[in-house]
């Protein structure tokens, strides 16, 4: 039996990063162990910003906010994803392989986002940190992590930061 090169070049490798450094504990941990060091890889930075809270005169706590009010939060969002893909770049800097980095920033739930964004460019690998946030917080708030890994059609690699273990 002839066997068959089924390697796919330049696979696409996500990392969804975040404010905290799990993620970019993640990302570090990617670069050093799934990057190819003999060939061009495709690394896909993730962010997902969450959407800001809109209010009307209908809302049960009766807020409206201002536009100036609004924009400071837009403005808020928009610094918050710059800093995290600076410094999420600046890891991707220190490495030594060929990576073709790119960046993609999607807002909503983070959960889906991932998993609609992962699948929409065919991703190879998605990598996430763990926060571990304990029972009852994971409980209420779900684990981003745990939902991506059973609704994406790629591996999961989720990375524990040394801290948690």
């Amino acid at each position: 039996m002839e066997a068959v090169n089924m390697k796919k070049t330049d696979p696409k490798i996500v990392v969804a990063v975040d404010e905290s450094d799990e993620s970019m504990y993640a990302l570090s941990w990617c670069l050093a162990n799934l990057i190819s060091q003999t060939s061009t890889n495709n690394l896909v930075l993730l962010y997902v910003k969450p959407l800001p809270p809109v209010y009307s005169s209908l809302d049960a706590a009766r807020y409206m906010f201002s536009t100036d009010v609004i924009v400071a939060l837009e403005k808020y969002g928009s610094d918050m994803v710059n800093t995290v893909m600076r410094r999420a770049e600046a890891i991707c800097r220190k490495s030594t392989s060929k990576i073709n980095v790119e960046r993609i920033v999607g807002s909503g739930d983070a959960k889906d986002e991932i998993c609609n964004i992962v699948g929409k460019i065919k991703a190879d690998t998605l990598v996430m940190g763990c926060h571990d946030y304990g029972f009852f917080k994971r409980a209420i708030l779900g684990s981003v992590s745990d939902h991506c890994a059973k609704h994406v059609k790629c591996p999961v690699v989720i990375v524990k930061h040394p801290k948690q273990i």
